[in-house]
């Protein structure tokens, strides 16, 4: 019977869409996390009377004809990259972006990786790094003289030096956009690489036209919404025991032809 691999489809597919929200629900205290949503889209049909066929010699058409369809696959995870609500922490190292850009991070092997958690700290060198160590572009060093640290909306990085009364500019932040930032490739560590379905990385100084502003003393949290993610989380149980429901209805069907003498 079709309907037990249809319902079969059914259930997986309800399956990672439990697992798309869960891992959601489970990062909603991660920094700059972004939400993603699990889309689905219909398998192949089989044509038991294929629409548009002729129905007599004379040129009559089946004006609907009779399809059946396979069941429901997974499309794509799709992440959602608006932006999360900012919460003031009074550390001078936390940065957080103010609409739309990616701190750009080097990482060991060399390669540029892109985020939104600003929870930035000092390298023994006086580097500014992220919580794994990894220098934030362009590599800016802080003296270890230094007295005070602040950075502007521009991303503009400067310090008031012990005895000095003029603030020392150490630098500049540079944040990078993409054309479709769906198309980024979560590695994890709240690090994002870039692929052929990102675009290449466009960079500009933060507060010019198409990038956002840099909030020292800010973080921004994860967009997760916990009302919307327990309401989609309840669908999904729902749409699964409907699903197992018919895979039960089908077994019972098919327990009642092998009944039959």
């Amino acid at each position: 019977m079709r309907a037990l691999d249809i319902a079969g489809t059914g259930m997986q597919a309800q399956q990672t869409n439990v697992e798309v929200i869960s891992n959601n629900i489970a990062n909603m205290s991660t920094t700059g996390f972004k939400r993603s949503r699990a889309e689905f889209q219909d398998l192949i049909y089989q044509n038991l009377r294929r629409v548009g066929s002729n129905s007599s010699d004379n040129g009559s058409v089946v004006p609907s004809g009779a399809q059946i369809g396979l069941g429901v696959k997974t499309a794509s995870i799709y992440q959602i990259t608006e932006q999360g609500n900012l919460q003031q922490t009074g550390n001078n190292l936390d940065m957080a972006i103010q609409g739309n850009g990616y701190f750009q991070v080097t990482l060991p092997s060399g390669d540029t990786a892109y985020t939104r958690d600003g929870t930035f700290a000092l390298a023994p060198d006086g580097t500014i790094v992220t919580a794994d160590g990894y220098p934030v572009s362009p590599g800016i060093v802080v003296p270890t003289n230094a007295v005070t640290v602040s950075v502007n909306a521009s991303g503009q990085v400067q310090a008031t030096v012990s005895g000095q009364t003029a603030p020392n500019t150490l630098g500049q932040f540079q944040l990078a956009n993409f054309p479709n930032q769906a198309g980024l490739a979560a590695q994890g560590d709240n690090l994002l690489l870039q692929t052929a379905a990102s675009g290449n990385a466009v960079t500009g100084t933060p507060g010019s036209p198409g990038f956002g502003s840099t909030m020292q003393g800010f973080i921004e949290t994860s967009n997760v919404n916990v009302v919307t993610e327990i309401t989609n989380l309840i669908t999904a149980q729902r749409a699964y025991e409907m699903n197992s429901k018919v895979i039960t209805a089908s077994d019972d069907m098919m327990q009642t032809l092998t009944n039959l003498h």
